[in-house]
Formats: structure tokens, C-alpha cells, sequence
């Protein structure tokens, strides 16, 4: 399974990768949909996670050293502002300089992913296994490559690897309620979603009376809040299927902006 989630993880990267080598210094510049990002931030930000993850990963595994390091990391982040600063340094890098560092850095933290084991992996969020966590990392490398296609003006194109993505939507419902300080409702949802393929994924009970059917892309989109749910083809039924939908986040921290609004609200 890890060795999956890190063949799709390497496919994602090189697409995200392809969109950014060869761009002048202006287009380096670009604004993202992210407020106060540039391309620069987005590939800057994905450097610095899987640099951190590779980190952890390495103290996981027994490296003394990199445990030392992680302490003082993980210190760092938590302080209010601290990730952002950190995009902004490396941002200035060059971007011949920054690609090659982040390329360092994915094959790092695959590495150090082989070599973790069984052992769980201390992150900014509860501790989780090698494969959780190239999870994670395929999850923010293609949510920061939707950012990046946009300040493009490129339609990224839907793959059947987006399916990481909506598991993590699924298995973070608990989370999503738990970072706004309200109860997760006990009722299960089942989760219906068209693959880009056109094959069906379901999550949950077929029996339960909730459900959120729709498409995997548009499922994926909600989950790291770069569409509102509203301008899905989602169809939630049940109340707490559509609060849910509304709450969902698939990546850890506090809870995300609300998704602006593409589509006017019906009357």
C-alpha cells in the first residue's frame, strides 16, 4: 500500500513539477488563489512540509539526531505564523535553486517513509503510520497544484489518484468537527462518488439514511476547501450529511477560509 501511495505521490509531483519548471521570474510571481501567495509560496510551502515530514519520519525510525530536531521544529510551527514565515524564506529563493530543493525533498521524505516501519510518526497533528502520511503528502501536493493551475489559468485533469484525497475527506470527519470545538454526530453518512474513471467509491454503510453522492473531483475539491460546496455537484441528503459537507477538511491545522463563492446563492 505505502508503495502505492508514493507511486501516485511521485505521478502528482511531477505533474505540479511540469506546470512550474521553465516559468520566468514574473510568473514565479504570480498570485494564487492562497491569499498572499505566489507560485514561489505554493512549491515553497510543499518544500518546507516535506522536509518537516521527512524529519519526523527519520525520528520515527530511531534517528537520534533527527529526533533532536524534530523537538525544535515542532516548537517552531506551533508558534502562530511560523509555517507561512517559513514559505516566505524559501520562497526567495531562486527558482532553479527552490525546485531542485524540493526535489530534494520528495525524494527524502520517501526514504525516510521506507524506512519508518510500523512505527507511528509525530506530526503538527496526531502521530500517524508511513502510509497515512505519503497520504498526507499526496493530499497537499495536489490541493497546492490546484492553486498553482489556477494562477496558471489551466484546468488541471482529473485522475483516479484523487481517491487518496476523498479517503482522507472521509476519515477526517471526526477532525473536521474536533478543530471547530463541536461534536461529531454519531450518525453514519454514506459517502457515494464517480471516479474520473467512472467507477463508483463508497465509504460508510449502504444502508445509512444520510448520504453525499456526486463526482470524486468535485468530493476532493470540498475537502481541501478549494470549492464551495455549494458549487459541486454534490448532492448531500440528511442534515448532518450537509453539514458535514459544509465542515469537511482533509488537511490538518486550524479550520480553513470559507471557499468563495464561483455560482450566485439561490434565492
Amino acid at each position: 500500500m505505502l508503495e502505492q501511495v508514493l507511486a501516485d505521490l511521485d505521478s502528482e509531483s511531477a505533474v505540479l513539477r511540469g506546470r512550474v519548471a521553465g516559468l520566468d521570474a514574473a510568473s514565479w510571481a504570480s498570485p494564487t488563489p492562497a491569499r498572499g501567495w505566489t507560485v514561489a509560496h505554493q512549491i515553497a510551502h510543499l518544500t518546507w512540509t516535506d522536509e518537516t515530514a521527512a524529519l519526523a519520519a527519520s525520528a520515527a525510525a530511531g534517528d537520534p539526531d533527527a529526533a533532536r530536531r524534530w523537538d525544535s521544529t515542532l516548537a517552531d510551527a506551533l508558534q502562530e505564523g511560523s509555517i507561512d514565515a517559513r514559505a516566505g524564506e524559501l520562497a526567495t529563493l531562486p527558482p532553479a535553486d527552490l525546485l531542485a530543493r524540493w526535489d530534494g525533498s520528495r525524494a527524502a521524505v520517501a526514504g525516510a517513509l521506507r524506512r519508518v516501519g510500523s512505527a507511528k510518526i509525530p506530526w503538527l497533528g496526531p502521530p500517524m503510520k508511513a502510509t497515512s502520511m505519503a497520504t498526507a503528502r499526496f493530499m497537499e501536493t495536489w490541493a497546492h497544484g490546484l492553486d498553482v493551475a489556477a494562477a496558471r489559468h489551466q484546468e488541471p485533469e482529473p485522475t483516479d489518484r484523487i481517491r487518496h484525497v476523498c479517503h482522507l475527506g472521509v476519515v477526517t470527519r471526526r477532525f473536521a468537527y474536533g478543530v471547530r470545538g463541536r461534536p461529531a454526530p454519531t450518525a453514519d453518512v454514506l459517502v457515494d462518488l464517480v471516479a474520473p474513471s467512472g467507477v463508483h467509491w463508497t465509504w460508510g454503510d449502504p444502508s445509512a439514511g444520510q448520504r453525499i453522492s456526486g463526482s470524486a473531483w468535485d468530493f476532493a475539491r470540498v475537502a481541501v476547501r478549494r470549492m464551495h460546496p455549494a458549487d459541486s455537484d454534490l448532492v448531500a441528503v440528511g442534515a448532518d450529511a450537509r453539514e458535514w459537507l459544509g465542515l469537511m477538511q482533509a488537511f490538518a491545522g486550524p479550520p480553513g477560509d470559507e471557499p468563495p463563492r464561483l455560482r450566485p446563492a439561490q434565492p
